[in-house]
């Protein structure tokens, strides 16, 4: 079965960096564009972040635009979202998505809090 399991979040300062990790399995990853959303308390869920199958074209939030590089490995079955240059306003629960034969799907969420 489809399944995607993230890591990477925790507490940071504001400025700091971090480097989220999503690995999928029980599909064919190379051929699906990958996304990151995320969650914070009292908002909705936004796309931050979407990378596509072939060619690895890339699309941003203007919020996070210069700041997050989203990246894959196909060879990993594996994408990553590295997050700088992080504000308070970054803070929030990140889910790793695909969308699968017309499934949504999405990882566990990890929660990225940035204080000082």
């Amino acid at each position: 079965q489809v399944q995607l399991v993230e890591s990477g979040g925790g507490l940071v300062q504001p400025g700091g960096s971090l480097r989220l990790t999503c690995a999928a399995s029980g599909f064919a990853f190379r051929m699906y564009t990958m996304n990151y959303y995320r969650q914070a308390p009292g908002k909705e869920r936004e796309l931050v972040a979407a990378i596509r199958s072939t060619g690895g074209s890339t699309n941003y939030a203007e919020s996070v635009k210069g700041r997050f590089t989203i990246s894959r490995d196909n060879a990993k079955n594996t994408v990553y979202l590295q997050m700088s240059s992080l504000k308070p306003d970054d803070t929030a629960v990140y889910y790793c998505n695909g969308v699968v034969s017309g499934v949504d799907y999405w990882g566990q969420g990890t929660q990225v809090t940035v204080s000082s």
